[in-house]
């Protein structure tokens, strides 16, 4: 399947109308799974019926989330709408799928502190940048040498979630750790151009306007990858950004080696990144506009983890304990008559 005329087909629209590699991916595993789940049959021998069978069986047989559920549909929508040509609607009465209701782990300042005392180097820093951020993993492999601004300490988000750029700011105590890696990156670049590489992807739009750009130190990934690769439309011989799963296997490794209890992802760094400034009194707005949420609404989930509510509300049991301190201290009557 993954050398299908279809599938070929698919990524190359996918190309065309600019959606990011990673969605081209997604919608072809989808429409993949799609075509198993029916015998193989090709999509335009199937129909809305037979959409609606693969959406049902993927909540009542795989209990997928309606996100989940969602995406499926998406992408066998643009299968038939934007590859194959074909007019079609999306399927009413699907099975409902469940819309899960689930609480960010957040860690404390302390624990933090503890896992990324366990990484080292280049994951220790993406560590760092993704809880001193708010960066999501992706976010944090994509970066480029021209997002990072030692000076004002900011970092550009560019294409985050939805397509949309964003500014955040960049830890002061992670200064000098970035200048060392952007010279690490200046070295490798130096060793790849002499080679005959040292480019990277750009943008599709830029890398018609200014092709040039693709070996200029500027566009070079602040996190590259190990190994180089042959571009199959080009021939350029291309170094990649670090994938995430090396970032993400180390952080799970390294909770472990701390000894944390809690399932510790990239994204719980993230998540605890938010909830303390919100500890520390900044506002929730200021708070939205650096994680890159499109609605306040999004960010508020995090006003539901901390120690203490906007309004200081305090447990009934930490109040009745004050009450028996109180009581405690009251000078007990004696019935000995001896005492006397």
């Amino acid at each position: 399947m993954p050398r299908s005329p279809l599938l070929e087909s698919v990524r190359n629209a996918a190309a065309v109308r600019r959606y990011s590699p990673r969605t081209a991916d997604v919608y072809t595993r989808w429409i993949g799974r799609y075509v198993r789940f029916h015998g193989l049959r090709h999509p335009r021998l199937l129909d809305a019926r037979d959409i609606k069978r693969f959406l049902s069986h993927l909540a009542i047989d795989r209990h997928v989330s309606v996100n989940t559920q969602n995406q499926a549909l998406a992408a066998l929508l643009f299968l038939y709408r934007d590859v194959l040509s074909i007019p079609i609607e999306a399927p009413r009465d699907l099975a409902p799928a469940k819309r899960p209701h689930r609480i960010p782990t957040v860690l404390s300042v302390a624990d933090v502190g503890r896992v990324l005392a366990e990484l080292e180097g280049v994951q220790g820093l993406m560590a760092s940048l993704l809880y001193g951020s708010g960066l999501r993993v992706t976010e944090c492999c994509t970066l480029r040498v021209k997002d990072v601004d030692l000076t004002r300490q900011e970092l550009t988000v560019r294409a985050g979630k939805g397509a949309r750029d964003r500014r955040t700011m960049l830890p002061a105590a992670l200064v000098p750790a970035l200048q060392r890696q952007i010279l690490r990156v200046r070295a490798l670049h130096r060793r790849d151009l002499a080679r005959g590489g040292g480019s990277v992807a750009l943008p599709d739009s830029f890398a018609q306007k200014s092709p040039a750009a693709a070996t200029q130190l500027s566009w070079q990934w602040l996190f590259p990858a190990g190994r180089e690769y042959v571009e199959r439309h080009t021939g350029a011989l291309r170094r990649h950004h670090i994938d995430p799963s090396v970032l993400q296997r180390a952080v799970s490794r390294a909770a472990t080696e701390a000894g944390l209890a809690q399932r510790v992802t990239c994204h719980t760094f993230r998540h605890s990144f938010a909830t303390h400034l919100l500890e520390a009194g900044y506002d929730i707005r200021t708070v939205q506009e650096l994680l890159g949420h499109r609605d306040v609404s999004t960010t508020m989930i995090y006003t539901h983890v901390l120690n203490k509510g906007g309004l200081g509300v305090r447990s009934p049991l930490d109040r009745a304990g004050i009450i028996l301190q109180a009581r405690s201290r009251k000078p007990e009557v004696s019935t000995n008559p001896d005492s006397a």
